[in-house]
């Protein structure tokens, strides 16, 4: 008998933002919401199991728009071997990741980073190239 092979590759239809800042995960949201006036609601944590059995964690929150969407999760976490783990481990240096989605391109990104990096709680605020990601598919949450 023949065997086929389905070979899926994910589409990456979204912008990252990538934050470093100190504070915590519930605090960064609420800076968000309040300096880019949205409505970010905490989720239930995100679950990943990787291959070497480790699980790992991620705190998120999420605003879903019309034609898309807005996430917020946390780089750092702790696995359960309660070590310190990363959602995507080459960008150790970024404490969060915002994800946009927007299919009507009425979302400005280089606002949202003007408005962030204005405020004294966020110490940097890059865009991130996902398509140079090792592990990009960590991100895909949805």
């Amino acid at each position: 008998m023949k065997k086929a092979k389905l070979h899926v590759e994910p589409t990456f239809d979204f912008e990252l933002l990538g934050i470093v800042s100190p504070i915590r995960d519930y605090r960064m949201a609420w800076l968000i919401n309040k300096e880019l006036e949205l409505s970010l609601v905490k989720e239930e944590d995100l679950e990943l199991e990787f291959l070497n059995s480790e699980k790992l964690e991620i705190a998120q929150y999420f605003l879903s728009l019309p034609h898309g969407f807005i996430q917020l999760l946390k780089n750092k976490a702790l696995n359960s071997t309660q070590q310190l783990a990363y959602l995507i481990p080459e960008l150790k240096n970024i404490d969060y990741f915002l994800l946009v989605q927007d299919e009507t391109e009425q979302l400005d990104l280089s606002s949202f980073m003007e408005k962030l990096a204005q405020n004294s709680l966020v110490q940097s605020i890059v865009r991130v190239d996902i398509s140079k990601l090792k592990s990009k598919e960590n991100l895909l949450t949805y």
